[in-house]
């Protein structure tokens, strides 16, 4: 890989590794509903207008029931649940959970007929859910469990977003599949998220979080990713994955003061092990990369978040 590939690869992995720290503040003074629409909102005001420059809308028209799919499975569902599980769970937590995303990714592989399951990726799920039942057992009580079946619902999405990319959205242009999912997204969530906005401005970490959260983690990622595959190509993008989540805990510790629990530091590491071994593929398959809300791709791609 070259300096510049380097460079992008090293900045996309924390961009993609802190929106859970935002999302936690950003909570802090809004609701789910209005974190999501001014998230949304502000970073496809951002990206719009680019596809739109470039022409790009148009090759969206054949394909709009995959988009609404792939807005739906990606974004629209796991940003709120996402952001409502926060309200509960710390950033740590939330950012080790996301790291199931190849798991799920990999079994969708193997279920859909794309993907074997041989001996080492079979070993990779064992080891992969062995470290989310330590960060469930370890980490969470009885009144997080409605948390948790929000973070379930949220890696389903983060891992079916990407499969609908790579076999109903091949070759459609990645920025103008985020910049409309973004504003379908935004239109959705807009009467909820305006009602429920706080009659008085919120504080000022408030509006930072959701200003990073838009157009840190969404619109300038997004553009980065898009020039990390032009410059490595698909198949390294995946590798993020393994990133983010050491991210996002090292945030949440040094940032929010949040613990570095027993669970956390075995889950960790079960997870990113299991996840290695799940997505390693043989020489001539090509799997879809797993990849969550924040990765917004051309092809198949890593998650954010």
């Amino acid at each position: 890989m070259s300096r510049k590939g380097w460079l992008l690869f090293a900045a996309l992995g924390i961009i993609w590794g802190v929106p859970y720290l935002f999302i936690k503040i950003a909570v802090g003074g809004l609701t789910p509903a209005s974190v999501v629409f001014w998230r949304c909102a502000i970073a496809a005001l951002i990206l719009l207008p680019i596809a739109i420059a470039r022409g790009q809308l148009r090759a969206l028209l054949p394909h709009w029931k995959a988009l609404l799919a792939f807005t739906a499975a990606e974004i629209a569902v796991p940003w709120f649940l996402l952001t409502s599980a926060e309200q509960r769970l710390s950033s740590s937590l939330a950012g080790l959970l996301i790291a199931g995303v190849p798991l799920v990714a990999a079994l969708l592989g193997w279920a859909t007929g794309g993907e074997r399951l041989g001996p080492r990726r079979i070993l990779g799920l064992g080891v992969g859910l062995a470290g989310v039942a330590a960060l469930v057992g370890l980490d969470l009580s009885a009144d997080d469990t409605w948390a948790l079946v929000q973070m379930a619902i949220v890696v389903i999405g983060y891992a079916v977003g990407p499969f609908i990319l790579n076999r109903q959205l091949k070759g459609v242009p990645g920025l103008a599949v985020m910049a409309v999912s973004l504003a379908l997204s935004a239109i959705v969530y807009a009467p909820a998220g305006i009602m429920q906005h706080p009659a008085e401005l919120p504080g000022a970490d408030v509006i930072v979080a959701v200003l990073v959260l838009a157009v840190l983690c969404t619109a300038v990622a997004l553009t980065v990713f898009n020039a990390l595959i032009a410059e490595v190509g698909p198949v390294r993008g995946p590798v993020i994955t393994y990133i983010n989540p050491a991210v996002a805990v090292i945030l949440g510790v040094l940032v929010l003061g949040e613990p570095f629990t027993a669970g956390i530091g075995l889950g960790f590491a079960l997870v990113l092990a299991g996840s290695v071994l799940a997505t390693q593929r043989a020489a001539d398959k090509k799997a879809p990369a797993p990849g969550p809300a924040e990765a917004a791709g051309v092809e198949p791609v890593a998650s954010r978040k």
